[in-house]
C-alpha cells in the first residue's frame, strides 16, 4: 500500500498503458482518477477496477481543451479532496513524414499529446502544492531520442515531453513536486495493433519487431505501469528530471526492422 490515501489522475486511462497504470496505482492504495475522451470504454474500465476494490471515478475530458481538463480538476477536488499525483498518458499517435502530415493532423498530435500535458500540468500542479508536495509523470517515447521513418508529429510531439519534464522539475522542486518522465518502446497495448494495420503485411511487422527486443518479449503494459509506481512513491523522492527508459534494452540497438524503412 505505497499509495494509501493518495489521489492519482490518470490522463488516457481506459486502456493499455492507462489502465494498467490505473490498476496499478489502485492496487497500491491510490484513490484513482481515470480521464479519457473515451466514455464507452472508460465506464467499462471502472467497473473492472472497481470489482477489485480500487476507488475509482471517470472524467470524461479532452486533454487538449482547456475548460475539460478544468472541469477535471475540479471533479477530482470535490469527489476525492485533492491531487497527490499526474501520469499525462494520453496520446495520440500518426504515421506520417512531415511532407504527408497536414497542418490539421499536426496539430491534432502536438495538442493530445504536448498541450494536453501542458494544461493537466498547469492546473494540477497548484492542488498538488496544496497537499504538501507530489509527483507527475510524463508519459513519453524513446521517439524523443531515437526515432523511425514517418513518424513526424509524434516524435516531435514526444521529444516535447521529455523538454518539459526537464524544465518542470526546477519550476515544481520548490513545491515539493517531482516530475519525471517514462520512456517506453514497444508495448502490447491497442495503439500497437493499430500501427501494424497500417502495414503492408501486420504479421510480418509484428514477428520482425518481436525478433528485434533484447528481452525475447514485447513490453507489456504493467511494465510500464511499474515504472509509474516507482516514480510516484517514496521510494523515488530524490529523482526529478529524469527521464526513465523502460524498453528491454531496446535503444541500445543501431537499427530497427526492415518493415519501418
Amino acid at each position: 500500500m505505497r499509495l494509501k490515501d493518495k489521489v492519482s489522475i490518470i490522463t488516457g486511462g481506459s486502456q493499455g498503458i492507462g489502465e494498467a497504470t490505473a490498476k496499478k496505482l489502485g492496487e497500491h492504495g491510490s484513490k484513482v482518477v481515470i480521464a479519457d475522451i473515451n466514455e464507452e470504454i472508460g465506464l467499462q474500465t471502472v467497473e473492472k477496477l472497481r470489482s477489485n476494490d480500487i476507488d475509482v471515478i471517470f472524467v470524461k475530458t479532452d486533454v487538449s481543451n482547456e475548460q475539460s481538463v478544468k472541469s477535471l480538476i475540479k471533479e477530482t477536488v470535490e469527489h476525492f479532496g485533492g491531487v497527490d499525483s499526474l501520469v499525462n498518458n494520453a496520446a495520440a499517435t500518426m504515421r506520417k513524414s512531415v511532407i504527408d502530415t497536414s497542418l490539421e493532423e499536426w496539430k491534432k498530435v502536438i495538442d493530445v499529446n504536448l498541450t494536453g500535458t501542458f494544461l493537466c500540468s498547469k492546473y494540477a500542479i497548484p492542488e498538488i502544492s496544496k497537499r504538501g508536495g507530489g509527483a507527475i509523470v510524463n508519459m513519453a517515447s524513446w521517439h524523443a531520442y531515437r526515432t523511425i521513418t514517418r513518424f513526424a508529429a509524434y516524435a516531435a510531439s514526444k521529444g516535447g515531453m521529455t523538454a518539459l519534464t526537464r524544465q518542470m522539475a526546477l519550476d515544481c522542486g520548490p513545491l515539493n513536486i517531482r516530475v519525471n518522465a517514462v520512456c517506453p518502446s514497444t508495448v502490447d497495448t491497442p495503439m500497437l495493433y493499430e500501427t501494424f494495420k497500417s502495414l503492408p503485411d501486420p504479421e510480418d511487422a509484428f514477428e520482425q519487431t518481436l525478433a528485434f527486443q533484447p528481452l525475447g518479449r514485447i513490453a507489456s503494459a504493467e511494465d510500464i505501469a511499474n515504472a509509474c509506481l516507482f516514480l510516484i512513491s517514496d521510494e523515488s523522492t530524490y529523482v526529478s528530471g529524469h527521464s526513465l527508459m523502460v524498453d528491454g534494452g531496446t535503444f541500445n540497438k543501431v537499427a530497427r526492422p526492415l518493415m519501418f524503412d
